[in-house]
């Protein structure tokens, strides 16, 4: 039986045609990017025209804008702590209650342990940013607002352009995690006030271990990491030629094909959702169902347990993910469900299914076989759930 992965918001398939575009940055094109005899000079030619690349699929202005990192979390961390240090004056942080890990850590470890003041906006039932209370938390004492493109679990986009502009008009600098959105939806960020912006090569069919952090010319930055002067002195250490290489190769075929796999890719989420919803019952789409990343489908199966769905989907070779943290060993929903204030009885049975250009009509088929088998066997064991197929009147915390 040929393996459905519908997980790509955890990670993609680097593409063959990246990992041939990376292979001689391992053997023969092995010299270091700052070298000055052939060898350094082969490399660092490469290095530049892969943040070239980079720069089209993002729309920034420069390509020197752009800093290679380890990824979005460390591109995350580099933008607020930047942000903290070069605005010394300034000592708030405006983020929101659904944010990445990658971003709410650092923001609890901020406010702990360094004295920063964090603002978390909350969302309402379909993810969407409270924009007064957002207006309100901005102020004379706001470094940075550091809030996503669009959300891991839910796909739910922010209007980061507009938030980005009243950041601006506080004085504030203005970071997006853009991590899930690059590569799903045009980006053209030298049309907007965005200051950073952090990416993740893995996340639109790269290698991981790469990403990169967006710093708008002009903006007052200071590294996270210091020691030589690889990226203009603004991120030390040597760089992962291979992997930049197989950055730069992602972006241009991403570019490439976007606008119409995306397309495509949406009418396979669509399809999914209405048939599932249609099939199984007592279940419902979560996030903002009209600005949603078009890859990404989070449905909320009433009165059973996500890890035991994912359990049975991987047993017919059916990859997907969870909206609890059932891999903590916490039984407790997502932050984002719970932020949602999505009820109990269904943040527990969150299933995540995210699709990609490679995502075909056969594995959509396969998926809407399977789920509703797989839900009335599990709703049949669950003690919330009436034979009858009735909901149940009451539900006890206390079981989750």
């Amino acid at each position: 039986m040929t393996p459905v992965y519908l997980d790509n918001n955890a990670t993609t398939r680097v593409f063959p045609e990246v990992v041939e575009a990376m292979v001689p940055y391992f053997t023969e094109q092995f010299g270091n990017a700052s070298s000055i005899h052939a060898f350094g000079s082969d490399v660092g030619g490469a290095l530049r025209q892969a943040r070239r690349s980079l720069q089209a699929l993002i729309g920034a202005e420069f390509d020197h804008e752009i800093i290679f990192t380890s990824g979005g979390t460390e591109s995350n961390n580099t933008a607020l702590r930047s942000a903290l240090a070069a605005n010394p004056e300034r000592n708030e942080i405006v983020t929101s209650t659904v944010e990445h890990p990658a971003i709410l850590s650092l923001c609890d470890w901020l406010e702990k342990h360094e004295g920063v003041t964090v603002h978390r906006i909350p969302v309402d039932k379909q993810g969407r940013l409270d924009i007064d209370a957002y207006r309100a938390a901005l102020g004379p004492k706001t470094a940075l607002v550091s809030l996503m493109w669009a959300n891991n679990e839910t796909g739910t986009i922010f209007p980061v352009d507009g938030l980005a502009d009243l950041a601006h008009e506080a004085g504030a600098l203005f970071h997006t995690d853009a991590v899930q959105a690059v590569g799903k939806v045009p980006i053209d960020l030298k049309s907007t006030a965005i200051d950073m912006l952090s990416l993740s090569s893995h996340k639109f069919h790269g290698p991981k271990g790469l990403g990169a952090l967006y710093v708008r010319r002009g903006t007052r930055f200071r590294p996270l990491l210091r020691g030589g002067h690889q990226e203009r002195g603004r991120r030390a250490g040597t760089e992962n030629a291979p992997a930049i290489v197989g950055l730069g190769k992602a972006a241009e075929m991403t570019m490439a094909t976007m606008t119409d796999d995306m397309a495509r890719i949406t009418a396979l989420r669509d399809r999914l959702e209405k048939g599932l919803v249609q099939a199984v019952g007592h279940c419902f789409v979560t996030g903002d169902p009209y600005d949603r990343l078009p890859n990404t489908s989070t449905i909320a199966f009433e009165y059973i347990e996500g890890e035991a769905i994912l359990l049975l989907l991987n047993k017919q070779g059916i990859a997907a993910s969870s909206g609890s943290a059932c891999t903590s060993g916490s039984l407790e929903p997502s932050h984002v469900l719970r932020a949602m204030e999505i009820p109990f009885t269904a943040a527990h049975g969150a299933i995540r299914f995210s699709l990609s250009r490679e995502t075909t009509d056969a594995d959509v088929d396969r998926v809407l076989d399977a789920v509703p088998a797989i839900i009335d066997q599990l709703r049949e064991m669950s003690p919330f759930w009436s034979r009858d197929g009735a909901a149940p009147q009451t539900f006890d915390p206390a079981y989750a």
